[in-house]
C-alpha cells in the first residue's frame, strides 16, 4: 500500500507541474501596446529631384485588428498617417491597405479592419534646389486597435526615418 500512496504523490506532483506549462504561454494581446509600428525610406540616399518611396508598417499580433483608414461605423476611429518632411521636400499622397471585413462580438454589422501586417506607403519628393544633406522624415500613425470584444482608446505613435541627399 505504501508504493501505491508514493505512486499517487509522485503522479500528483507531475500533474501539478505539467498543468500550468499552457498558463505560461504567450498571453493574448491586450492592448493597442501590442501593435508594432515601423517606417523606412527606399532608397535611404538620393539625388536632388529625385523621389524616395516611404512606408509605414504596422504589425498587428494575432488576437487584434487595427480599424482601417475607411471604417464603416463612424464610431470607429480611422487609421491615419501624417508624414511631416524638412521644408522643400514634398509628400504624395497616402495609400492605404485594403481593408479585410469582419464580423465580430462589439459591431451589428462587418467592420473593415487590418490584420497580421498592413503596410501604408506614401513618396517623398526631394526637388532640385534642397538645400540641406539629409532629412527627417516623421510618421505620425493614429489607429484604434480592438479584439473581439472591444475596442481600446485610439493613440498616435511616431515613426523616425532619415534621407541621405547628394
Amino acid at each position: 500500500m505504501t508504493i501505491h500512496l508514493k505512486f499517487l504523490g509522485a503522479f500528483a506532483i507531475c500533474v501539478a507541474l505539467l498543468l500550468p506549462a499552457p498558463l505560461r504561454s504567450n498571453p493574448l494581446p491586450q492592448s493597442a501596446a501590442d501593435v508594432n509600428v515601423s517606417g523606412s525610406i527606399a532608397p535611404d540616399k538620393i539625388k536632388k529631384g529625385r523621389v524616395v518611396k516611404g512606408s509605414v508598417v504596422i504589425d498587428i499580433p494575432k488576437g487584434l485588428h487595427v480599424q482601417s483608414s475607411k471604417p464603416l461605423d463612424k464610431y470607429l476611429i480611422a487609421t491615419k498617417l501624417d508624414v511631416e518632411t524638412p521644408s522643400g521636400m514634398r509628400v504624395g499622397p497616402i495609400s492605404y491597405p485594403r481593408a479585410v471585413m469582419r464580423n465580430l462580438k462589439f459591431s451589428k454589422g462587418a467592420v473593415a479592419v487590418y490584420e497580421g501586417r498592413a503596410i501604408v506607403r506614401f513618396n517623398v519628393t526631394v526637388p532640385a534646389n534642397y538645400g540641406g544633406s539629409s532629412g527627417e522624415i516623421k510618421g505620425k500613425l493614429r489607429f484604434q486597435a480592438c479584439n473581439d470584444d472591444a475596442c481600446f482608446p485610439p493613440v498616435t505613435r511616431e515613426v523616425k526615418m532619415w534621407l541621405n541627399v547628394e
